[in-house]
């Protein structure tokens, strides 16, 4: 019996030893970037190799600073100036069999490398939405870069903050469920704004404290735009089969005119001019029983759109509280009661926990 347990001992041993090693670079040490950092340092990453990490002016490619559980922190305070190509180099140079790029970003100008990076063999893990949420031509780059490089691109990041949505219109899709209709909150901090807005204080003072807290982007115009929701829609709806383009989508933006060419500091001056319009939307909601909510909409005929919409009691968003997004989908299979996934919707540990499980599934 002993011999037994030692030859399966024996087995594992070899087969631990042939688990595929994974490096690492890291594009972006902000916030959801410095939550990575930390679960690097857990059990769950122990597998993982950081052969480089930026921020948007420095980088180190050093194993002892990259060893070091304040790399965040020392490349705040410098480093080797910015150079991708140095960055890859590293990458290249590492043994690993799996390499792999993490974009922790919100820059554009990353997100247009992606398809090549896919293409020259690095698999690419990304929360940065431009790419896989801009013209339909840089979607289509992905899928040929995946395909010339035989890599992978870990999106799960981009929509719900980690939470399993991604995946689960993949997994309807391959096994020919047909998407009738899916509703939902897509925004964390437009979640927490509708949520809290019982018109007792005016929407601007919410607004700023809001951003004091951290749950509206620093210039909370990038959320009351819509954009960053019509991009995660577009998402949702290219991987259930949709060739939408960013003018398919009709989008509602909550930011009047006079107040979209204002600086930052100059708009949260004036975001009382916010307020009227915003008091009269909810009182006429409540007289019906109803609550306001920032919704995205997509019918099995692709017509999409995201806006403000008032939702009776029975609505499954009426319900929601904090930063929890919620996605409805309705569709061949889940005709009578639609299939819903609902959970916090923003936050930098639940994002980081999403691009450290995109990288762990490449082995």
């Amino acid at each position: 019996m002993n011999a037994v347990f030692a030859e399966a001992s024996t087995i594992q041993d070899r087969a631990d030893a042939q688990q595929d090693d994974i490096a690492v670079v890291l594009f972006g040490t902000g916030v959801v970037g410095g939550a990575w950092l930390r679960l690097l340092n857990t059990p769950a990453g122990a597998r993982l190799r950081l052969v480089g990490a930026a921020n948007s002016r420095w980088q180190t490619t050093d194993p002892a600073r990259l060893a070091d559980r304040r790399v965040r922190d020392n490349l705040d305070r410098g480093g080797d100036c910015r150079d991708d190509a140095a960055l890859l180099a590293a990458l290249d140079a590492s043994d690993a069999s799996i390499k792999v790029i993490i974009d922790a970003t919100a820059s554009d100008v990353l997100a247009a490398a992606h398809a090549e990076w896919l293409a020259r063999g690095y698999h690419v893990v990304t929360a940065n939405k431009a790419a896989a949420g801009g013209a339909l031509e840089g979607w289509n780059a992905l899928a040929d870069g995946r395909e010339r490089g035989r890599t992978c691109y870990g999106d799960a990041a981009t929509v719900g903050a980690g939470l399993p949505v991604i995946s689960t219109v993949r997994r309807l899709r391959a096994c020919g469920d047909e998407l009738l209709n899916l509703e939902g909150v897509f925004s964390g901090s437009l979640s927490w704004l509708f949520s809290r807005y019982d018109g007792t204080a005016p929407f601007s003072e919410l607004l700023r404290h809001a951003r004091e807290l951290g749950y509206s982007e620093p210039d909370p115009r990038a959320d009351l735009s819509g954009q960053d929701v019509a991009r995660k829609l577009l998402i949702l709806a290219r991987s259930a089969g949709f060739d939408l383009e960013p003018g398919d989508i009709e989008v509602e933006n909550l930011v009047p005119e006079t107040l979209r060419g204002l600086s930052v500091e100059e708009f949260l001056q004036h975001a009382d001019a916010l307020d009227a319009v915003f008091a009269e939307r909810y009182v006429t909601a409540a007289s019906r029983g109803q609550r306001l909510r920032y919704l995205a909409q997509l019918d099995r005929d692709g017509a999409a759109r995201v806006g403000l919409r008032a939702v009776s009691e029975e609505h499954p968003a009426n319900g929601l509280r904090g930063t929890d997004n919620l996605f409805a989908f309705t569709t061949a299979r889940y005709r009578a009661q639609p299939l819903v996934i609902q959970g916090p919707g923003a936050g930098a540990e639940v994002t980081a926990q999403a691009l450290l499980g995109d990288v762990l599934a490449l082995s």
